[in-house]
């Protein structure tokens, strides 16, 4: 049998695979194969604790209440105001790991929505407003985050 760029003669495997370093013999591969298999080992309960202790600060940092309210606008509607409620005693949460307040502002449509600065004092009130509706269509979802619990 002629194998390709083996020559005439030669054995499997060819000189050249040797030469590149490309042939193992079975000592090596197992030996590479259980090095590989080590690592995996050590590898995978690593990665799941470390997913373990991430689980633990989220259920640390406490229990939140969700509160939200919603508008839709037809084309050319403006200035929509949506008041969100404030429970009594809590305050609003910050989104974990940092100091800015948990807050999500969904929109459909063409729509330009913000919560305003000027009757938002995160205490005690809590205001979404949008522009002027520039699709058939729009409507939009404020909501935010509180920490009721007793220790804040």
């Amino acid at each position: 049998m002629n194998n390709v760029g083996q020559g005439k003669d030669s054995t499997w495997p060819s000189p050249w695979l040797q030469d590149k370093g490309l042939c193992y013999d079975s000592t090596t591969m197992i030996s590479h194969w259980c090095t590989f298999a080590m690592f995996i080992a050590l590898l995978v309960p690593g990665l799941a604790m470390s997913s373990n202790t991430s689980a633990q600060d989220s259920e640390d940092s406490g229990a939140t209440t969700e509160l939200s309210c919603s508008f839709t606008m037809e084309k050319g509607d403006t200035g929509r105001f949506c008041h969100l409620p404030f429970p009594q005693g809590c305050r609003v949460a910050s989104i974990p790991g940092t100091k800015h307040p948990w807050t999500t502002i969904s929109k459909g449509g063409r729509l330009q929505c913000r919560f305003d600065e000027a009757k938002t004092d995160w205490k005690t009130n809590i205001v979404g407003t949008c522009d002027r509706c520039q699709s058939v269509r729009c409507s939009a979802h404020f909501s935010v985050r509180f920490d009721c619990s007793a220790q804040h």
